[in-house]
């Protein structure tokens, strides 16, 4: 199973010292799709910091996220929203991405339709 980070990278500040700060501000253990539901749904409901006084919201849909322009009296804001996946996190209790080992179909004990014996989910310590 893998680990999306869900990354915003939104401007920061205005003027001279209008910058984009980035944050991953959530994982989704599960598909790729089911973290860009997620990714969809915050990026809908996010209000950022500036502009303060908003006239124009679009929220528009890339490749791996989403890009959130509001526009303001004087300025433009963006916030890009970006699902990618955790290769390493020097921060978690175990590694990240460590495949476990599965068993070959054919070495398998089955009944006689086929079906096996012991489901391939039992066991297993990453399902929730």
């Amino acid at each position: 199973m893998s680990v999306w980070g869900l990354v915003i990278e939104t401007t920061v500040s205005s003027g001279d010292r209008k910058h984009v700060e980035a944050c991953v501000v959530a994982h989704v253990h599960g598909s790729r799709a089911e973290a860009l539901a997620e990714l969809e749904r915050r990026a809908r409901s996010y209000a950022p910091e500036h502009p303060r006084s908003p006239r124009r919201r679009r929220l528009l849909r890339e490749g791996d996220g989403f890009l959130l322009v509001v526009d303001g009296a004087w300025q433009s804001f963006a916030t890009r929203f970006t699902v990618a996946e955790l290769l390493e996190d020097s921060a978690a209790d175990e590694p990240v991405g460590q495949v476990e080992e599965v068993e070959d179909v054919d070495d398998v004990e089955k009944y006689a339709d086929g079906v096996p014996v012991k489901p391939a989910w039992l066991g297993r310590n990453d399902l929730s």
